[in-house]
């Protein structure tokens, strides 16, 4: 029996001594406060943790309480090797938590997902896109699901991300507090208790941890909303980033960065908020004070409907990702927004980063929203600017609503699909063909060259707004047509192109017949003899021309022969 024990002991301490974390993956440390706090989020000020790579490079993050006298640090290794860490209390005297140092090793990742092969996300500067940490270009498809995380079951969730990933998306949007659209957990839990001194619940955010862990496992990215910020309407009582003091705001903030840092993630500061005008400093300030002294993946604001931030944010250090929400509508303020706005007219002014509509239409949104509407606001926001991704979203997933359910804080009549159904919508369908669309191109070489369309038909119909982007080099040109029309296209190079259509509604492709070539053959009367002869003629070959003469939207591909 003391054998026994004795074994188990061994193995115990060599686990500790010698803990093995894939690279790329979340390695957890526990820690036991010597202290007991009556509100840890208070009365420790900072809780930081240096750790040191094999390289010699230092990164550091913040831990944070998990209940008791229970605190973690979580971190994500981007070196295989011998990690060393060391921690920094602000209370100096809580032996527990101040002074204490360890090492574990980071060894190769077996995972076949290409998020643990080729490493986390992040903005490489000078880039209008995302990559992986060995630089490979992502793709953004994402999927909203904000209550996913708050209200599903365990088999509810595995049916839902292995859908998403079936269906090419690359990222989940969720919300990790209470907000109007779920004022408390699937367990009757919320978050944070007060609005001047808060109080936060552990145990709320477990299940947030479970359900981000399951989507990391299955490949995707996660982009948590981290303050939800709605300042009008229903249900903004319940928006932290709104109803919070500043003070109290950075302190949730830095609680929820410190849960999730370890996991792959791209943050969402505030969503649905209003981030200028008076709110500005504010938002800026909370940015600078959560990310600007740690290691952090990407961060974003998710503003309100058809609002625009990208010349006030786009200085700030911590902001990485610029997204927007041209919100749920199909009619003429929208589309015209999302074709001639801010984004489009200011993407080449800025600091370059990527440029994501991350609230387009809804799918059955108010019961107006088609499968068309949501292409259409897919394509055009993706040819607005460089070509980064896009997000979808669906009435009924968004609220991960059971069949009958209503939407809290919406004045929610009934009606609406219940998530499970929705997930097979055919907009939600094609935005999967859209996905892998891109990536049979070098998307993150195409950026906006509407200048090379000789007519566009938009300027008199808005929604047959035709959108062109090129690489650089011209050796790729693509179109997207929403309505039958003929399209005319400058060539002032003169290169001879090949033409495939891709039919966005079926994901099939076939070959396009364009006129560029306007060479022909004519017969020519010799003057002396009267004998016929053949001669050809050439005519300008600056421009291409074909008809698009399909029922439904449709893409046109142009490569370099």
């Amino acid at each position: 029996m003391r054998q026994s024990v004795f074994t188990i002991f061994l193995i115990l301490i060599t686990g500790i001594l010698f803990a093995q974390t894939p690279i790329w993956s979340k390695h957890e440390i526990a820690f036991q406060s010597s202290k007991t706090y009556d509100n840890p989020i208070y009365d420790v000020k900072d809780f930081k943790i240096t750790f040191s790579a094999p390289s010699g490079m230092t990164k550091t993050v913040r831990g944070f309480w998990d209940g008791g006298t229970d605190w973690k640090v979580r971190f994500m290794p981007d070196e295989t090797g011998t990690w060393k860490w060391k921690t920094d209390c602000s209370d100096k005297e809580n032996t527990g938590l101040h002074n204490q140092s360890g090492t574990f090793e980071s060894i190769a990742n077996k995972s076949n997902e290409t998020l643990f092969q080729k490493g986390a996300t992040r903005h490489e500067p000078g880039k209008y896109y995302l990559t992986y940490a060995d630089g490979t270009p992502f793709f953004w498809l994402a999927c909203t699901a904000w209550n996913g995380a708050l209200k599903s079951t365990g088999e509810d969730w595995e049916y839902y991300l292995n859908h998403r990933k079936r269906n090419n998306y690359k990222v989940i949007q969720l919300v990790t507090t209470e907000w109007r659209g779920a004022d408390k957990n699937a367990e009757g839990l919320t978050a944070i208790d007060g609005a001047g001194y808060i109080r936060i619940h552990p145990e709320f955010f477990k299940r947030i941890d479970q359900r981000i862990d399951e989507a990391n496992a299955k490949g995707l990215l996660v982009s948590p909303v981290i303050l939800w910020a709605l300042p009008t309407g229903q249900g903004r009582h319940l928006s932290p980033g709104y109803t919070l003091p500043l003070e109290e705001a950075v302190l949730l903030a830095k609680y929820i960065v410190a849960r999730y840092q370890g996991n792959h993630v791209v943050w969402t500061l505030g969503g649905d908020g209003k981030y200028y005008d008076d709110q500005e400093i504010k938002w800026k300030e909370i940015g600078r004070r959560v990310f600007n002294d740690i290691e952090h993946a990407p961060v974003t604001l998710h503003p309100h409907g058809s609002s625009w931030v990208g010349d006030i944010y786009d200085q700030e250090d911590w902001y990485n990702l610029m997204s927007y929400q041209s919100s749920h509508s199909n009619g003429e303020k929208v589309v015209n927004w999302i074709n001639k706005g801010p984004m489009f007219e200011m993407w080449s002014k800025l600091k370059p980063m990527p440029y994501i509509n991350m609230e387009p239409n809804y799918e059955e949104i108010g019961f107006r929203i088609t499968a068309k509407d949501v292409r259409n606001a897919s394509y055009w926001s993706l040819f607005a600017t460089p070509v980064a991704g896009i997000t979808y979203g669906a009435n009924g997933i968004w609220p991960w609503l059971s069949e009958g359910e209503k939407i809290l804080n919406h004045n929610d009549k009934g009606g609406v699909t219940g998530w499970r159904k929705s997930l097979d919508f055919p907009g939600s369908i094609q935005m999967g063909y859209l996905s892998e669309f891109f990536q049979n191109l070098e998307w993150w070489n195409l950026f906006p060259a509407n200048e090379i369309l000789a007519k566009q038909p938009g300027d008199s119909v808005f929604n047959h707004w035709i959108s062109v982007v090129k690489s650089a080099d011209d050796k790729t040109i693509v179109a997207y047509i929403p309505e039958k029309t003929d399209v005319k296209l400058f060539n002032p190079k003169g290169i001879k192109y090949t033409a495939q259509w891709f039919n966005p509604v079926t994901n099939e492709y076939f070959d396009a017949k364009i006129v560029q070539d306007s060479t022909f053959t004519a017969e020519k009367r010799n003057d002396e003899t009267g004998e016929l002869s053949s001669v050809t003629i050439q005519q300008d070959l600056k421009t291409i021309k074909f008809t698009h003469n399909f029922e439904n939207d449709m893409l046109i591909i142009l490569k370099k022969k």
